[in-house]
């Protein structure tokens, strides 16, 4: 395919609509739609994200038995969805500052240790090029109310057990039902 060019459609508080204009292979044009965090994506070289836009926090317990999934009514879908908290990384700050303030915020527990980072990946590559970049962790502490009137929050521990009960019966944001597949077998 060829990129011809891209067309700003409308600016939101928080995201930006773009309309990607191309050709495919046989010369037919086309159009495709995403998008961005950027509000100012100029060109073909700007769609590329050359910066993380958010974390994901994949808590385990201090046991390593259980690990930490929020249960979140999700505007998108209209639902309430199981998804490992998460959040945008604020201006001037660090990656691993990020996932301590937004563990704090959804749930109330403390990020007591980060064990490893799992690179770059984006959300939702079907249309959209925000990046994210996954703490794997073990956190402790009290489950408290999300300080975001904005959020509606139900954090939890959960065994192996209940998660593989959970992956047959309830919605989940699919790098969180991904993950949890494999650490629940």
């Amino acid at each position: 395919m060829k990129f011809e060019y891209l067309e700003k459609k409308e600016q939101g508080a928080f995201i930006t609509r773009y309309d990607l204009h191309y050709k495919t292979e046989d010369n037919k044009e086309k159009v495709y739609e995403i998008i961005s965090r950027n509000p100012d994506l100029k060109g073909f070289e700007d769609i590329h994200n050359k910066k993380v836009d958010a974390v994901v926090l994949i808590m385990h317990d201090e046991s390593g038995e259980k690990i930490l999934i929020n249960k979140e009514f999700r505007m998108a879908p209209g639902a309430w969805v199981y998804n490992f908290p998460a959040g945008l990384i604020d201006p001037g700050e660090k990656p691993e500052e990020s996932a301590r303030r937004e563990l704090k915020e959804e749930t109330g527990l403390d990020l007591i240790a980060i064990d490893d980072w799992i690179g770059e990946s984006y959300s939702a590559v079907g249309f959209s090029n925000e990046k994210n970049v996954c703490c794997v962790g073990r956190a402790a502490g009290s489950f408290s109310k999300s300080s975001s009137t904005l959020e509606e929050i139900e954090p939890g521990w959960y065994t192996k057990e209940q998660v593989r009960e959970l992956l047959k019966t309830e919605p989940f944001a699919a790098r969180t039902q991904a993950y949890c597949y494999l650490w629940s077998r």
